[in-house]
């Protein structure tokens, strides 16, 4: 008998996921801190997903997903990053006010209902914030030539590609500074004082970008035109 996947252990599965991407392993802890849950709240629901075996939980050390839960981990952020395409592409909302609402969305519909909400979008293979969407069988190709803007030189060229921080108020500041996706910039002086740098947009314009901003932002390094 399938077992049916309520919001919260989608949400569970999905903040797993990431945790364990970027550390190995997703701690109770990180895990409480993300959710925003307690310590037993999250003993309770780990123990809930081990028995349905979507985790594997160890005592006092953490949790990483199994097959299974991977799969509906992906199938949620599928579903959350075609919802916040639709909410910009469609609804014209900005990229900075369409996380929230896709949080709620992506616990929408089943593999029918995505799959339809793909082909109306043409497939997207990236969200607004250059987030790349997983398929239908899961898989998702990422971009192996984007690096991060801190990482750039003197006189590199270069397109925005994406963020690592979708929080409004960074997105808001991107606005504010003229930067969005698929923009290109040349960069004309790094500051190694306070790690700030000055880049050129496509128009000549010149910007000061401070540090913090750059490495936040992903690029992609295009070839200097004779």
């Amino acid at each position: 008998m399938k077992n049916t996947v309520s919001i919260s252990q989608e949400n569970y599965l999905k903040v797993i996921f990431k945790l364990q991407n970027e550390h190995g392993i997703a701690s109770n802890q990180s895990i409480a801190e993300k959710l925003e849950a307690t310590p037993a709240a999250v003993t309770g629901m780990l123990r809930k997903l081990a028995s349905l075996e979507w985790v594997e939980h160890t005592a006092y050390q953490g949790a990483v997903l199994t097959a299974k839960g991977q799969r509906i981990a992906i199938s949620t952020i599928r579903k959350h990053r075609l919802w916040e395409v639709f909410l910009v592409d469609k609804l014209k909302f900005k990229w900075d006010a369409v996380h929230q609402w896709a949080e709620e969305l992506e616990h929408i519909g089943d593999a029918d209902f995505t799959e339809r909400l793909d082909a109306f979008l043409g497939c997207p293979a990236t969200d607004p914030h250059g987030d790349p969407i997983p398929d239908a069988n899961g898989d998702w190709t990422g971009n192996e030539r984007v690096i991060g803007a801190d990482k750039l030189s003197r006189e590199q060229i270069f397109t925005v590609r994406g963020v690592s921080n979708s929080a409004s108020d960074f997105l808001q500041h991107l606005d504010a500074l003229n930067i969005h996706l698929g923009k290109r910039f040349e960069v004309l002086d790094h500051f190694p004082f306070d790690g700030s740098w000055e880049w050129s947009d496509e128009n000549g314009e010149s910007l000061r970008i401070s540090r913090e901003v750059a490495g936040q932002l992903l690029v992609e390094l295009s070839k200097k035109e004779k």
